[in-house]
């Protein structure tokens, strides 16, 4: 694994493996939730238009 004896050392990053994996662990969130948020607000978006369009019609 490149520079790295084994998984376990891989794992540690030389000690700084909390701060990496931790790191990694919160962008990975904020990319999900901003995924997530972006299809939900395009569910109610085309919810609230298709209601729209059913009161402008009667």
């Amino acid at each position: 694994m490149g520079n790295f004896a084994s998984f376990a050392d891989f794992l540690q990053m030389g000690k700084h493996g909390l701060y990496v994996w931790l790191s990694y662990s919160i962008f990975l969130s904020i990319i999900i939730y901003n995924i997530i948020a972006v299809m939900m607000n395009k569910r109610l978006f085309f919810k609230n238009a298709k209601r729209q369009l059913k009161r402008e019609q009667q």
